[in-house]
This record gives C-alpha cells, structure tokens and sequence, in this order.
C-alpha cells in the first residue's frame, strides 16, 4: 500500500519561535506549571487541544469573504441551517458561539436540582454546564473503556447494562435526557458503533427519554464506523452520519473541531417547545437567532466546513495520522490507550509514571515535562481535570490518568509529528525522574483552565 498523504496542498505558513530547555524551564515557572497559561508564542509544537485549532481550506476563507453580516435573516445562517439540517435531519438549528455555550443553553433548561444527565463519559465543559445547573453529570462507559492497554473496536460506547438500572435506580422523570459523546473524547478518543447508539436510543424510548449526541467529532466517529464495523464498509461517511443523528432527538456540536473552523457550534434539537425555549435564552445569553453569538462569516465558514469534513480521503489521512504517532510511541514501550483514537493520542500516566500517586497528579507532571524537554504543549486528562474532593478532603480520582496529545487538523506534517514521537520517547526514557505537583490555587469549576502548581 502506498504512503497515504496529505489531501491538501499547504498554501499559507506561519513560522514557529525556537526556544532552549532552559528558556522553557523559566516559562514553566513564570506559568505556575500550568501549559494553559504559557503564551502560544513559547511553544513549539501545540497539541494542547484540537478545539479551534484547525487550518481553515481555501473555500472557507472565501466564505468568510462572502459572509452576510445582516443582524437578522443573514443569507449565511440560511446556508448554516441548510447543511445542518442535511446533515443532522433535526428540525431546530441554533448557532451558538461554541459548543459550551450550547451546553450551557440546554442544561440550563432541562437540568437543575434533583436532575442526573447519563452519558458514556462527559467532557469538562459538558459536566461542568450539567453540575452548574445543579443536576449530576453521571459517566457510563463500558468496562473495556476503562482499560488503556486493551485493543476493542469500540471502548467509546456507552454501558447499556448500567443505563438500564441507572434508569431505574433514579426513574425516568428524573432523567430530562440522556447524552452520547461521540468520539467519547476523555476516554481516550474512543469511537461509539451504531449498534451502540441504536441500542441506547431503543433502551430510552420506552420511558420517553430523549437522546442527544455531544457531536463534535461526529465525522471521525462515523469513519471508525465505516472501517470496523460490520455492514457499514460500502456505506458512505455521509449517510453513516445520516443514520448516528437519525437516532438523536438533538445534538450540541463544537464546531471548532470536525466543522474545521476556529470559533462557532450550534444546538439542534426536535422538540418545539425546547427550541423555543433554548431561542429565548439564546437572544439573552448569545444574540439574535440567526446568528447566535457569531458573524455571519463564521456561519459561512462552519457550513463550508460541515461539507468538507465528510471528504473520506481528508478522514483517512486524519485517523492514519493519528495512528501513526500511537505506533512509533507503541513500538517503543510508551503505554498509550490502545487502539489509537480519532484526534489524539493518550498517554496512560498510571503505567508511565507509576511512581507517582494520583494524588501528586502524575498526568501534569509528564506535561510539563513535555513541554520542558521539547517545547509540546499538551494537556492532562486525570485527577487535575476531572478529581473531585472527599468530605474530609481527600482526592476522589478519575478511573484513568491520561496526557492527551491532540493533533490540530490540516496543521502539522509527518516531520512535526515525528519530532513529537522523539520528544515523548526521551521523557519516557528519563520516567524515574519525575515528580509529583501539587495544586496551590484551583478555582471551584474547571480547575484545570486556571490552577497553579509547584513541582514536589
């Protein structure tokens, strides 16, 4: 088979500041040890998320060009609301000025006191709108997906035997919706199979509770479909996408990721009186319902970017590229969640620095290390994301200590992420010396954005 490249030609650069391990040493210090707060200028290599990350095609800055800046009825929302509803067949397409903000929106009006919101397993935005509602976000994933070293096809699924007696440990009315992440990102980019969905969604309908895909990565969700499961090889991306929404009662979608562009989402939904509802508190929160918090030419660049994400010589290149970095750090010893997920690789921290306790947070330690040694930026996904505290006090930890490396879209070539391999294997190398951190300032939601650390 030949070399699978790049299905694009790169028409615009942006140059790259070189920096010395000691340099980077005094920015870690100036940035408390937090890599969200050191100056994108200092990094050499960025893979602290894939969110708005993205490098936009020729079509798409040609739409920013052409955009409608009309406050309302805008031509470029009618082409958004088009291809949304194309895509998705939902009724209702609001645009919002990100995927949290959609979240936001929607928890606001079906969560609160007494409320629980199951899913496979929430992200940091999503649980942080479900809990600032004062409901519980509650995480479902199956067994195998709590296992970075085994191989499954699809460990992003949801457990339907625990949403099954979770549905009749708190009742139905108790439940406003149940939610699907897709790809199930803080389980390591994981995809969910159709089956799985189909099945969800066959669970729920009897107690009329409706179901709804986080879907930011929809696209490479339904590609992992398409390769590894059976009866969808012949099928097109489009319409295995087609069929994921055919299920959903609505959606919240962070378009800065498989939408390709750098700032937008929207929430799609059936139910009239939601909608109304999501609309009202939408022109409060966002802005008029055409627009939503956006300009008009980011409507045309997200409705370009909806088309262009389908492209299965763009999906390939994308899952391969993935793949590629989890092979060289597989090949070498480094413990990564296996297999290798859609936009990222994860580095099981337990088993690479299983010295440090996840109490002293071992996921920001190999970070900073990252960081220190090569110039990457990356983020941790563990007990300094998502631990929560005891009523004594003491840590209560994620099921998984995981680095994520996600990789922007259309950004870096084979040689960066070679570069990226050589990094991590000489901090891999050097994995007995590295030590815990512990949290001196944490804010109470989303800690992670903003706490400051100290190395022990």
């Amino acid at each position: 088979m030949k070399t699978i490249i790049e299905p694009f030609k790169i028409k615009s650069v942006e140059p790259i500041r070189f920096s010395t391990v000691s340099e980077r040493e005094e920015i870690l210090k100036k940035a408390n040890y937090n890599t969200f707060l050191i100056a994108a200028d200092d990094v050499l290599i960025d893979l602290l998320t894939d969110s708005g990350t993205s490098a936009m095609s020729a079509k798409q800055w040609a739409g920013i060009m052409d955009g409608d800046e009309s406050y309302a009825g805008s031509r470029s929302f009618f082409r958004f609301e088009r291809v949304i509803r194309a895509l998705t067949g939902l009724k209702h397409v609001i645009p919002t000025h990100q995927g949290r903000a959609a979240e936001k929106i929607l928890f606001s009006i079906v969560g609160g006191a007494g409320k629980s919101i199951p899913n496979n397993t929430h992200f940091d935005t999503t649980r942080a709108n479900v809990e600032f509602s004062g409901a519980e976000a509650v995480d479902l994933p199956t067994p195998e997906g709590k296992q970075p070293g085994l191989i499954a096809d699809f460990k992003g699924n949801i457990n339907l035997e625990a949403l099954a007696s979770f549905i009749e440990n708190v009742g139905p009315k108790n439940i406003p919706l149940c939610m699907i992440t897709v790809t199930n990102n803080s389980g390591g980019g994981q995809p969910v199979s159709m089956a799985n969905i189909r099945a969800a969604k066959k669970l729920l309908q009897p107690y009329g509770i409706p179901l709804f895909l986080d879907a930011c990565r929809f696209a490479e969700n339904a590609f992992f479909i398409k390769k590894r499961e059976a009866g969808y090889a012949d099928v097109s991306v489009r319409d295995i996408a087609r069929e994921m929404f055919s299920y959903a009662d609505g959606c919240t979608m962070s378009a800065k990721k498989d939408a390709l562009v750098n700032m937008g989402g929207f929430l799609a939904l059936n139910n009239d009186d939601l909608a109304r509802q999501a609309r009202n508190l939408l022109i409060v929160t966002e802005g008029f319902t055409t627009y939503g918090g956006l300009a008009g030419r980011d409507l045309e660049a997200i409705a370009q970017g909806l088309e262009e994400i389908l492209d299965e010589h763009y999906l390939t290149y994308r899952l391969r590229s993935v793949e590629y970095l989890g092979d060289k750090l597989t090949a070498a010893g480094v413990p990564i969640v296996l297999p290798p997920g859609g936009h990222a690789i994860y580095i099981d921290a337990k088993a690479f620095a299983p010295h440090i306790p996840p109490h002293r947070y071992p996921g920001q330690a190999i970070v900073c290390e990252l960081f220190r040694v090569g110039g990457i930026r990356s983020v941790e996904i563990g007990s300094v994301m998502f631990g929560k505290y005891a009523p004594d006090g003491s840590l209560l930890s994620p099921a998984m200590e995981l680095v994520r490396l996600a990789i922007p879209r259309r950004v870096y070539t084979q040689s960066h992420i070679d570069y990226v391999a050589e990094v991590v294997l000489e901090v891999f190398a050097g994995r007995s010396s590295l030590r815990g951190y512990k949290i001196l300032e944490e804010a109470p939601v989303l800690r992670h954005f903003t706490a400051t650390f100290a190395p022990l």
